[in-house]
């Protein structure tokens, strides 16, 4: 059983940055594929960004496209979310998630979620 923690979030004036952890327990994630999704108060839950289990490749929401990078450090058994350029749009509560693909999926079929965390990006 893979258990994910987030970690990063906070608070942000527009235009800045911030950097989301996602570490992992009970799993080697070099076996999954990655994403992040968020939920803003009131919405369903939607993709942001996800990577490929080799990390070879990234694929990102047009919202967040040119703005936020995905990574990860199979070694560390970790991934990032590099956001820059926030926006008060931006606000949400992070989650990632794991799936035992090569290449991943852009809807919400993932195995393992972390529980969040929040980003709140003030204008």
């Amino acid at each position: 059983q893979v258990q994910l923690v987030e970690s990063g979030g906070g608070l942000v004036q527009a235009g800045g940055s911030l950097r989301l952890s996602c570490g992992a327990s009970g799993g080697t994630l070099s076996s999954y594929s990655m994403g992040w999704f968020r939920q803003a108060p009131g919405k369903e839950r939607e993709f942001v960004a996800a990577i490929s289990r080799n990390g070879g490749s990234t694929y990102y929401a047009d919202s967040v496209k040119g703005r936020f990078t995905i990574s990860r450090d199979n070694a560390k058994n970790m991934v990032y979310l590099q956001m820059n350029r926030l926006k008060p749009e931006d606000t949400a509560v992070y989650y990632c998630g794991a799936q035992p693909r090569v290449i991943p999926t852009m809807n919400l079929k993932y195995d393992y979620w972390g529980q969040g965390t929040q980003v709140t990006v003030s204008s």
